[in-house]
Parts: structure tokens; C-alpha cells; sequence
């Protein structure tokens, strides 16, 4: 007899339809509440079979460069994304590209001296001086890699941040979404800055040599008493004039903001990476491309330096017991930086002339003309200063340390020797 038909099987049916039975007369019996809690129950079922079902599309795939940086994790000897608000700065950085066959994948960025890039942990470029560079990743593969595919970018310079924002594709938004490759470039070849921003600079230079011809113009003899070339070497009657007046009256306040307006623009328009300092770019987060913001911010930067020195010096000459020449040393510090602050505008016309030509060239005077404005500052403050109190008394020599040659020693490692 088959198994189905046997006594056993058609007495367990019989039990199963028994025990159905029961449970249906239970369940009318139950309250309505129970029932309800239950028949919902039954019908989310199916929806919730559904839902397992779900995948999440995967990502698109890159095809350049991204703003979003990894950094090595030593601990778990992995790569993570790097935050800027949240991990420490690093002094390497990578990226996974999707390098397309025969397709070009050129990239443009700005970079300091020895600035490195490497490819699948090989170096591909080194950068021989500071400059905008324009350069073929897909060209610059190590032999033996696939053509195609992912490779890992790796951004690395031995003393300083790179400037990440700077890396960007070289090819327009309108052939990017069009889809046309531009030629490949098969060498990192600098870009010319002196066509970036040159009317935004020739606009501030205009409005610099307006409000110096208007001044002179209105306030002939103060403005003399200041730009006085015998004045500054000698000891004549109208520097001793000067530094028994006031220091901050309207004339000097206004030729410090245009001091402080031609110094931002040499900022600006030579030492393009001064944004990488760490305490700015924590403070202040401004855009590459925003060269009139970045202006306007780097003058407020200079004029809060100026005009907040005077309290840094009734400090420290309180520390010092000196107060008496806190007056006269910050009207000496007044007097030659506007005097020394004159010759930026000249090197500005420098850079907007020769710049595409002899790029190195203007780097250096820049560089001397900053280095000058700072130790001849330093040097004339030490100089009235000794005029009035022997620099020989080692109280007061350590006050000038303290005061002039210490700030004169971070100011040129920022400015000036980083670049």
C-alpha cells in the first residue's frame, strides 16, 4: 500500500485538520484588537519579502580627477578619506582615477617647488619650480601598467601641504560633457599665470595710484613728511617731525590700507600657495579662483597686522619696563613701512609685464623687495630705538628681539623662504 493511502498517513491528516480547526475557533474567539494586530502582521509579510530584495545601484565611475582625498591610516595600513575639519593635514595624498585606453586624462594644478606625483607608487613628476602645470596622467602611466583601469594617484611634497583644491581636469565643462578629448600632453608643461586675473590686478593697481595722487595731492605736507628720501637716511627736522606726531591720524590710516592693498595684490599674484599656511587655510577658506576675495581678505590680513603691532608692543613693553618707547618705535615702524610699501606697486608692473617671459626673474625680486621691506623696517626701529637707549644694554636688546627680530624671522619663512 503506498505510504499516501496508509492508516498512519490518512490518521495524521485527519489529526492536522483537527488541530486547524481549533486554531481558527481560538482565533474568532480572541479579542477584535488581537485579530486586527495579527491580520496586519499577515499582510506586511509579502513587503517585507520585497524589501530583502533590494540592492543599491553601484556608484558611478569616475572618469578624473574628484575633490574628495585619501590618507594612509598607519594603524590599519589603509586608505581612508581624509576630512579637513576632522584628520590632521598630511604631506601625502592619493586618489583612485579610472584611466580610460587611449583616452587622455590631463589634469591641471598649481604646485610648489619639488612637488611630486606619483602613479601606482612611481614617481612620475617632480616639479622644478613653483609654477601652474598642465600634465597627461594617462602619458605618464610606469611601464608594464595596464593601459586602462584604476591607478592610484599619490600627491606628496617633503616640507609643506600640498594645495588640493589646485588639482583639477584640464578640460573645459563644455568638452567634458560633450565628450571630446583634448591632445594629449605627454610632459608636464607650466601654464602662464601672468593671463589669470591680470584685469582684476590692473583694477587695484588704478584704484592704488588714484588714492596715492589724490593724497599728495590733498595732504602735500604730510604726505612729503613721510616720502622723503633724505628724511629716511638722515636726521633731518622733518623726521624728528614726524615721530613726535601722532601715528594713527586719517593720512596714515588710509596710506596703510593702500599699503596694505599692494601687498596683498604681490600675495596674491606671485606667492600663489601662501593660502596652504595651515592657521589661514583654518581660519579662512577661500577659493582658488576668487582672486578679489582673496585680495580683500589678504589686505584686512595686512592692515590688522599694522594697526594691532602697536598693541602687541604696549605689551610686551609693559613686560619689559620700557613703555616710554613704545610711542616712538611704532610711529619708526609707521614711517618705513608706508615709506618701503611705495615700491610694491613697481614690482606689480613687474609681474603683469615680465611674468610670461622670465617667471624666475620676477619670483627673485619679489622675494628681495619683500625681504627688503621687512629688514629695513626691522633695521630702521633698531636704529631710532638706539638713538634713544643704548642697544648695548642687554634688557633692551632683548626687548627689540622680542619685539622686531622674532616676527622678522617667522614673517620671511612664511613669505618669503617658503617659495
Amino acid at each position: 500500500m503506498p505510504a499516501a493511502c496508509s492508516p498512519r498517513a490518512i490518521h495524521g491528516r485527519h489529526a492536522t485538520g483537527v488541530g486547524l480547526l481549533k486554531s481558527t475557533i481560538n482565533f474568532v474567539r480572541c479579542p477584535l484588537f488581537i485579530r486586527t494586530l495579527c491580520l496586519l502582521l499577515l499582510g506586511l509579510l509579502p513587503l517585507a519579502a520585497g524589501a530583502t530584495e533590494y540592492r543599491r545601484l553601484p556608484p558611478p565611475p569616475r572618469t578624473g580627477l574628484t575633490t574628495d582625498w585619501l590618507i594612509k591610516d598607519a594603524g590599519r595600513n589603509r586608505l581612508i578619506l581624509y576630512l579637513p575639519n576632522y584628520h590632521a593635514p598630511v604631506q601625502a595624498y592619493y586618489q583612485w582615477l579610472s584611466v580610460r585606453p587611449d583616452r587622455p586624462l590631463p589634469i591641471t594644478f598649481t604646485a610648489r617647488e619639488n612637488l611630486s606625483l606619483f602613479l601606482d607608487n612611481q614617481l612620475v613628476f617632480t616639479a622644478p619650480a613653483p609654477a601652474s602645470y598642465t600634465l597627461d596622467l594617462a602619458a605618464l602611466l610606469p611601464a608594464g601598467s595596464q593601459p586602462g583601469g584604476l591607478h592610484l594617484l599619490c600627491v606628496w611634497h617633503p616640507d609643506a601641504i600640498p594645495n588640493l583644491a589646485s588639482f583639477q581636469n584640464a578640460l573645459a565643462p563644455a568638452e567634458r560633457s560633450a565628450g571630446t578629448p583634448k591632445t594629449p600632453t605627454t610632459g608636464a608643461q607650466p601654464r602662464p599665470r601672468g593671463h589669470q586675473g591680470q584685469n582684476v590686478f590692473l583694477g587695484f593697481l588704478l584704484l592704488i595710484g588714484l588714492g596715492y595722487g589724490g593724497l599728495r595731492a590733498t595732504y602735500q605736507p604730510g604726505f612729503a613728511r613721510i616720502y622723503q628720501l633724505e628724511g629716511m637716511w638722515g636726521q633731518g627736522a622733518a623726521e624728528q617731525d614726524f615721530l613726535v606726531k601722532p601715528a594713527l591720524t586719517w593720512l596714515n590710516l588710509v596710506l596703510v590700507l593702500l599699503f596694505a592693498l599692494s601687498f596683498a595684490l604681490l600675495l596674491v599674484a606671485i606667492h600663489t600657495n601662501i593660502e596652504n599656511i595651515v592657521i589661514l587655510r583654518r581660519l579662512f577658506d577661500v577659493a582658488e579662483s576668487t582672486i578679489v576675495v582673496k585680495v580683500l581678505l589678504y589686505t584686512l590680513l595686512v592692515a590688522v597686522f599694522v594697526l594691532g603691532k602697536y598693541l602687541f608692543l604696549e605689551l610686551m613693553g609693559y613686560i619689559f619696563d620700557v613703555a616710554e618707547l613704545v610711542a616712538i618705535q611704532y610711529r619708526e615702524f609707521i614711517r618705513t613701512v608706508l615709506f618701503m610699501g611705495l615700491f610694491l606697486p613697481g614690482v606689480m608692473l613687474l609681474y603683469l609685464g615680465l611674468n610670461r617671459q622670465l617667471p624666475e626673474t620676477v619670483l627673485w625680486v619679489s622675494n628681495g623687495v619683500v625681504s627688503l621691506l621687512l629688514i629695513g623696517t626691522v633695521w630702521r626701529v633698531a636704529r631710532t630705538l638706539h638713538r634713544k637707549r643704548s642697544l648695548l644694554n642687554l634688557h633692551l636688546f632683548s626687548y627689540l628681539c622680542a619685539t622686531e627680530v622674532i616676527p622678522l624671522v617667522v614673517l620671511l619663512k612664511l613669505i618669503v623662504f617658503t617659495y
